[in-house]
């Protein structure tokens, strides 16, 4: 089947390198703020498992298209010869100077490329755009327009209905912001217009989506890992008879908390691996939901289990009577699906880190003592933990390639989440409750990596409604 080829067009410095990142899930592609960033056509392909599946061309923007166009309009060629006219451009300009950029940018479309000719939605509509719209008109190539709104989409109305005139298909596609299902309803689309690359376009967005799927049971398995890690992690110290316990405690019960902050930070890692952004910037917010929050009062009233919800996971759970009370007694709330800022709970600072940590004490032969901090038994501190996983997961799997700013955790993901169900929440608390227990730890993380990719797969189509 004949590979999709798709050639990115438009006035400099209009979006058309964000569209092929995006396109293309490929952060190698440079992207500047200034005009004439891209000076050469440049290739990118989208690969799945080793197969490219569709290539975007970068191209220099258009320089002196009204010029180029006069030139080939004093050829006076009829409708059907046009296409030739302007291969016949590129041939006579291709060394000079004085077109170069728009030789560049029509020689992989002469070649056989589609045409995605992108603009800015946020600047005025201009008769400026007009000789480069009518020169890609006359290459007789199938096209699309795109409207990227690099600021507020305050022209969108103008310019559907110039570019209308130019393009049978009119999208407006934000490079930054557009969720997947948006890139693969382009291509889609594209397909109806180019009936040979129907096959290979229909092939390319069933592979896009069985790959999504496989990132998504990727992160999902890495988020597993991490929960079995610190439901079931301990670190133990041995000390001499008569030895006092209580110097040693302090330094352990840290080691023992910042061994599940790294852990968390390797989960973090692995689903930004998972969706080829491996590498990026996080910026921690106020609230720090990354760091060592994660022992945090505040980490626990916006990703705990409220009060009822923890009666219930008590008794789902198996756990003791006084436990529940206990935690119920911190009235904490699942927040982060209301709102972030609202009030502590009352009972709120017991929360602290020195109050979730356990450690024990036991005698070995002749005196010899054991210090030794965890496992986590706390009913609600798993919940926690995948709260905060999950919120850092949609912000990863929402995020596009063109986005090279630092991920902001809460900004960019909070609004996308709905509270977990009850199914959801009791699903997990069977599995946590078999990790404490010991027994069945590889069925029960199975069964956990299972349930979070339903959950991560219905966070995904909320984020298309």
């Amino acid at each position: 089947m004949q590979r999709p080829v798709f050639a990115v067009v438009g006035h400099p410095n209009k979006g058309k390198s964000s569209i092929v990142s995006t396109l293309a899930q490929d952060r190698r592609v440079p992207i500047g703020r200034m005009p004439g960033t891209t000076k050469r056509c440049q290739r990118f392909p989208m690969e799945v498992d080793g197969e490219v599946i569709y290539e975007l061309v970068d191209t220099p923007g258009f320089q002196r298209a009204r010029r180029a166009l006069d030139w080939m309009k004093r050829c006076q060629p009829s409708a059907a010869e046009r296409s030739r006219v302007v291969a016949e451009f590129v041939a006579a300009h291709r060394d000079r100077g004085t077109f170069a950029d728009e030789c560049k940018l029509l020689t992989p479309i002469l070649e056989g490329a589609g045409i995605l000719y992108v603009v800015d939605g946020s600047v005025p509509y201009g008769d400026e755009y007009e000789p480069e719209m009518e020169i890609l008109r006359w290459t007789g190539r199938p096209s699309m327009a795109l409207i990227n709104p690099i600021g507020k989409a305050d022209h969108l109305e103008a310019w559907r209905d110039a570019l209308g005139q130019y393009f049978k298909v009119v999208r407006v596609f934000n490079a930054l912001m557009a969720p997947f299902h948006r890139h693969v309803e382009l291509l889609r689309t594209f397909a109806e217009l180019h009936e040979a690359w129907r096959g290979p376009l229909a092939r390319a967005t069933q592979l896009l989506e069985e790959e999504r799927a496989r990132r998504r049971g990727r992160a999902a398995g890495a988020v597993a890992d991490m929960l079995v890690y610190m439901v079931t992690h301990t670190v133990e110290k041995k000390l001499g008879p008569d030895v006092p316990v209580e110097p040693h405690r302090p330094g352990l019960e840290d080691r023992y908390r910042h061994d599940l902050v790294i852990r968390e930070q390797q989960a973090r890692e692995q689903v930004e691996a998972a969706y080829e952004h491996a590498g990026i910037e996080r910026h921690e917010p106020a609230m720090n939901l990354l760091g060592e929050e994660l022992f945090s009062k505040r980490s626990f009233e916006l990703f705990g289990l409220t009060r009822r919800q923890l009666v219930a996971m008590g008794a789902v759970g198996g756990a003791a009577t006084g436990v529940v009370a206990d935690v119920a007694a911190g009235g904490l709330t699942f927040g982060v699906f209301t709102a972030v800022g609202g009030t502590l709970g009352a009972a709120g600072a017991w929360w602290g880190a020195d109050r979730l940590i356990r450690s024990k004490v036991y005698t070995l032969p002749l005196g010899a003592q054991r210090l030794v901090v965890g496992p986590m038994k706390h009913i609600n501190f798993p919940h926690v933990a995948f709260g905060r996983a999950r919120l850092h997961h949609a912000a990863i799997a929402g995020r596009n390639h063109a986005d090279r700013s630092p991920v902001d955790i809460a900004a960019d993901a909070t609004a996308a989440l709905s509270e977990l169900t009850p199914t959801h929440r009791k699903a997990l608390q069977r599995c946590f409750t078999v990790l404490r227990k010991g027994d069945g730890i590889d069925t029960a993380r199975a069964e956990l990596a299972t349930e979070i990719e339903a959950i991560f797969t219905e966070d995904d189509r909320g984020a298309t409604a």
